[in-house]
């Protein structure tokens, strides 16, 4: 069964920045949209970013626009989750997956449409 796996989880200070690559050896990223998610430690999960596969539109949560930028590098079938101006709020355990839906309102954020999600990697964020 084909398995996303995410890296560059880590602790970082609040206003600090990580990146976040999700990558598979197991299908081609460029045919799917590729979102990634986050759990929280009071064990919220929410949508917080996507990338479509036909023209790279992206979609982000509120919680984190203008903060974070998704982007696909197509020849090394990685997607990137850069984390800026990081808040204590933004700690969990972040995972990507692929599939998505396309709505009239946009990509969904839903987790529920995506699938192959990775095990995922921890992000921790102190004040």
């Amino acid at each position: 069964q084909v398995q996303l796996q995410e890296s560059g989880g880590g602790l970082a200070q609040a206003g600090g920045s990580l990146r976040l690559s999700c990558t598979t050896s197991g299908v081609l990223l460029d045919y799917y949209a590729v979102g990634w998610f986050r759990q929280t430690p009071g064990n919220k999960r929410e949508g917080v970013s996507c990338i479509a596969n036909s023209d790279d539109n992206t979609t982000y949560a509120d919680s984190v626009k203008g903060r974070f930028t998704i982007s696909r590098d197509r020849a090394t079938n990685t997607v990137y989750l850069q984390m800026n101006n990081l808040k204590p709020e933004d700690t969990g355990v972040y995972s990507c997956a692929s599939g998505g839906l396309h709505t009239p309102r946009g990509w969904s954020l839903d987790p529920d449409f995506y699938f192959n999600e990775g095990q995922g990697t921890q992000v921790t964020v102190s004040s």
